[in-house]
């Protein structure tokens, strides 16, 4: 596989999917695992067992538990959950995101074995023989050394160990668009941080749009109180009977914005899953994009 098969299009009759370029079916909603520490594996499960079936977690012990995702994982199989209806995604993070003592690879291998180390011990932590995703946590300072990693992570997917790439915190289009130029396989996936310092990322997301790149979203709720507490979008999560984050939510994801959730709660879980049960009118969307200009 060396390019996009095409443009990323929902799943006929399922409001609560979409299919990427490369043909992997996603959730619009994916279960995120930082900083959730020792209470990972029982979250993991428990979003599962609410009906989540997307989850994000990354190789990186400083931020996450890379293993209790597995374990809950695991747990959470099986009584007709099967580990294909499960999109899971991990990152491959640069040594400098990296806790300098508990790093998941030899930092003084080269790029290309750290990333092959990196995929290896995610495979163990996750209990799985294959990824659906594999994101690059971060662009390097150095173009050189993006491309020498984005070239470990094909060959990754050439072997068939992943099914697709992404990259995440890539906030200059300028960087997007040359490792977009440079990969053979094309990022199928960008995940960024949703706020306003970023303008929302409307020029990147643009890009995405034209060139068949699905964008998710991370701390969505969490850096924007501001707006979910704005008259318009309040008014429409009334009228629904439904909360803010309900109604952001749910623009976000007929935008074809995949929102990763963190909660801890399994009455949100719940409430973020019941996104899909109404739809927003093109007017209400409008207005809701209105309050992130």
């Amino acid at each position: 596989m060396s390019a996009a098969t095409g443009r990323a299009v929902s799943v006929q009759g399922e409001e609560d999917r979409i299919v990427s370029a490369y043909g992997v079916v996603m959730p619009r909603i994916i279960y995120g695992t930082a900083w959730k520490k020792e209470r990972t594996a029982a979250l993991v499960e428990l979003a599962l067992r609410s009906g989540f079936r997307g989850v994000d977690t990354a190789c990186q012990p400083r931020h996450y538990d890379e293993a209790g995702v597995g374990a809950g994982l695991s747990a959470a199989l099986g009584e007709g959950l099967k580990r294909s209806e499960i999109y899971l995604q991990t990152k491959f993070t640069p040594f400098k995101g990296q806790d300098p003592d508990n790093v998941p690879y030899d930092p003084k291998a080269s790029l290309s074995e750290q990333v092959r180390q990196s995929f290896q011990a995610s495979l163990l932590n996750l209990r799985t023989d294959y990824l659906d995703g594999l994101v690059l946590h971060s662009p390097y300072p150095k173009d050189k050394h993006t491309f020498e990693v984005w070239r470990a992570m094909e060959g990754l997917c050439e072997q068939g160990g992943v099914r697709q790439l992404g990259v995440s915190n890539c906030y200059e289009l300028k960087r997007l668009k040359a490792i977009y130029r440079k990969a053979q396989i094309k990022p199928a996936v960008l995940q960024n941080r949703f706020y306003a310092e970023t303008h929302y990322d409307r020029d990147i997301r643009a890009f995405c749009r034209d060139h068949g790149v699905l964008y998710q979203s991370f701390w969505t709720l969490t850096a924007n109180p501001k707006v979910l507490a704005e008259p318009p979008l309040v008014e429409i999560a009334a009228k629904y009977e439904r909360t803010a984050a309900q109604l952001f939510f749910r623009y976000l994801t007929q935008s074809d914005i995949v929102c990763l959730t963190g909660t801890s709660s399994k009455e949100h879980m719940a409430q973020d899953l019941a996104i899909f049960d109404f739809r927003l009118s093109p007017a209400e969307c409008g207005a809701i994009d209105a309050l992130l200009r």
